[in-house]
Protein backbone atom coordinates (compact mmCIF):
# COMPACT_ATOMS: atom_id res chain seq x y z
CA UNK A 1 0.00 0.00 0.00
CA UNK A 2 2.82 2.03 0.69
CA UNK A 3 4.16 1.73 -2.60
CA UNK A 4 1.02 2.13 -4.26
CA UNK A 5 0.24 5.59 -2.30
CA UNK A 6 4.18 7.10 -2.60
CA UNK A 7 4.26 7.39 1.79
CA UNK A 8 5.97 5.93 4.00
CA UNK A 9 5.73 2.09 5.02
CA UNK A 10 5.46 3.45 8.83
CA UNK A 11 2.66 6.09 7.97
CA UNK A 12 0.59 3.01 6.71
CA UNK A 13 0.88 0.87 9.58
CA UNK A 14 -0.25 4.06 11.98
CA UNK A 15 -2.91 4.78 9.82
CA UNK A 16 -4.19 1.33 9.88
CA UNK A 17 -3.12 1.26 13.80
CA UNK A 18 -4.87 4.79 14.37
CA UNK A 19 -8.38 2.87 12.71
CA UNK A 20 -8.07 -0.17 14.41
CA UNK A 21 -7.44 -1.97 10.48
CA UNK A 22 -5.95 -5.57 10.27
CA UNK A 23 -5.34 -6.00 7.09
CA UNK A 24 -3.08 -9.50 7.32
CA UNK A 25 -5.78 -10.95 9.21
CA UNK A 26 -7.87 -13.01 6.71
CA UNK A 27 -11.33 -13.90 8.19
CA UNK A 28 -13.25 -17.10 6.61
CA UNK A 29 -16.66 -17.94 6.40
CA UNK A 30 -17.65 -22.06 6.74
CA UNK A 31 -21.01 -22.86 4.83
CA UNK A 32 -23.06 -25.22 6.99
CA UNK A 33 -22.73 -29.17 5.53
CA UNK A 34 -27.18 -29.35 6.33
CA UNK A 35 -28.90 -30.26 3.05
CA UNK A 36 -31.31 -27.77 4.43
CA UNK A 37 -28.96 -24.94 4.99
CA UNK A 38 -30.49 -22.47 1.83
CA UNK A 39 -34.01 -23.43 3.01
CA UNK A 40 -33.18 -22.25 6.99
CA UNK A 41 -31.08 -19.20 5.78
CA UNK A 42 -34.21 -18.33 3.08
CA UNK A 43 -36.52 -18.26 6.01
CA UNK A 44 -34.34 -16.56 8.35
CA UNK A 45 -33.47 -13.70 6.35
CA UNK A 46 -37.29 -13.54 5.60
CA UNK A 47 -37.85 -12.63 9.30
CA UNK A 48 -35.77 -9.54 8.88
CA UNK A 49 -36.33 -8.16 5.80
CA UNK A 50 -40.55 -8.88 6.26
CA UNK A 51 -41.27 -9.66 9.47
CA UNK A 52 -45.00 -10.91 9.98
CA UNK A 53 -47.32 -7.77 11.25
CA UNK A 54 -46.77 -7.05 14.91
CA UNK A 55 -43.80 -10.21 15.88
CA UNK A 56 -41.03 -9.14 17.28
CA UNK A 57 -37.52 -11.13 15.50
CA UNK A 58 -35.05 -12.01 18.21
CA UNK A 59 -31.91 -13.42 17.30
CA UNK A 60 -29.71 -15.87 19.28
CA UNK A 61 -26.00 -16.93 18.15
CA UNK A 62 -25.18 -20.17 20.18
CA UNK A 63 -21.17 -20.21 20.58
CA UNK A 64 -20.24 -22.95 23.23
CA UNK A 65 -16.36 -22.52 22.56
CA UNK A 66 -16.70 -19.27 24.03
CA UNK A 67 -17.06 -18.68 28.15
CA UNK A 68 -18.86 -15.66 29.06
CA UNK A 69 -16.45 -13.75 31.74
CA UNK A 70 -17.97 -12.59 35.17
CA UNK A 71 -18.78 -8.45 34.79
CA UNK A 72 -15.89 -7.93 37.52
CA UNK A 73 -13.40 -9.13 35.15
CA UNK A 74 -11.78 -6.39 32.83
CA UNK A 75 -11.69 -7.05 29.23
CA UNK A 76 -8.66 -6.27 27.04
CA UNK A 77 -9.01 -3.59 25.16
Amino acid sequence: MADQTGISVSSVQRMWRAHGLQPHRMHHFKLSNDPDFVSKLQDIVGLYVDPPAHAIVLSFDEKSQIQGLDRTHRGCR
